[in-house]
């Protein structure tokens, strides 16, 4: 079984969840910018974290046998910080790195004004560098959030096939299947859905446009359950190829759409970030 997780936040995990990872099949992995866990006091924060995506995070996923490119946004919570407002500036330099094959996470939290600003403004950005854009769905009110960031999608004029509605459940997916939009869902151990949730889906949406991700990061979250999502299809009576598809190939198709995508790590990797540098915004000693 080869996976392929469309959202994880490895910056908040371990190099055994690197291995266990690669052990359990996943080969590929994107990892979009997403919050701090702590209010962040400027900008600067910003452009070492993105720094980071960019050099040392895909040099340690290369040591364990995984290809990993990032998204890079304004994640909808931080939007509402002012102190963050300058990341915006910021954005073009960054999305024209190699390693970047998405705007991500954007969308809405707390569906305030200046959330959907900065939404906005991704999505032409987006537009702009022909680049899919990963949109979030708030975890309150989910409903009118997802309506919400239709609505703004279809505004934008952005083609809904380079934007992916993330956070998806049993009652969202409705409002985004007939939209042209791909549908994404997190799996998580006790919140948001689960393996045996995501086959009830499948059976009834079927597996086209199809993302399913672990969503990991700094809280109880799971980096295996795509591949027990896997597994839950076979015993279901899915067919490996319907495995292989929302897995693996939805995955490339959608991210492929950079032009940037590469599904294997780099051969020969040093020991150190060096390989990357070239797409480091800021070179520092090594």
């Amino acid at each position: 079984m080869r996976i392929f997780d469309p959202h994880i936040h490895m910056t908040s995990r371990t190099t055994d969840d690197y291995r266990a990872m690669h052990a359990a099949g996943v080969r590929c992995v994107v990892e979009p910018a997403f919050w701090l866990g702590q209010p962040r006091t400027s900008v600067g924060s910003f452009v070492d974290y993105f720094d980071g995506l960019l050099g040392w995070e895909p040099f340690r996923a290369a040591r364990f046998g995984i290809a990993h490119h990032c998204a890079i946004a304004l994640n909808p919570k931080e939007a509402n910080d002012p102190r963050c407002a300058g990341v915006l500036d910021l954005l073009p330099r960054y999305l024209a790195k190699d390693a970047v094959v998405a705007v991500g996470e954007i969308g809405f939290d707390a569906m305030t004004a200046a959330e959907e600003k900065a939404f906005a403004r991704q999505l032409e950005l987006a537009a702009a560098e022909g680049l899919p854009a990963l949109v979030h769905t708030p975890h309150r009110d989910k409903a009118a959030g997802t309506a919400a960031s239709l609505e703004l999608v279809a505004a934008s004029g952005i083609d809904p096939g380079l934007v992916v509605l993330d956070h998806l459940n049993e009652l969202t997916v409705a409002q985004v299947a007939g939209s042209g939009c791909w549908m994404g869902f997190s799996l998580y151990p006790d919140t948001k859905m689960d393996p045996a949730r995501m086959v009830a889906v499948l059976r009834e949406y079927g597996t086209e446009r199809m993302l399913v991700n672990s969503a990991a990061d700094w809280g109880d979250s799971d980096p295996l359950l795509t591949r027990a999502a896997g597994e839950a299809m076979l015993a279901a009576g899915f067919t490996e190829d319907d495995v292989d598809q929302v897995l693996w190939r939805n995955p490339v198709a959608f991210y492929g759409q950079s032009g940037r995508l590469r599904t294997a790590p780099p051969e020969g990797v040093p020991d150190g970030p060096a390989l990357y540098e070239g797409n480091s915004v800021q070179r520092g000693p090594r």
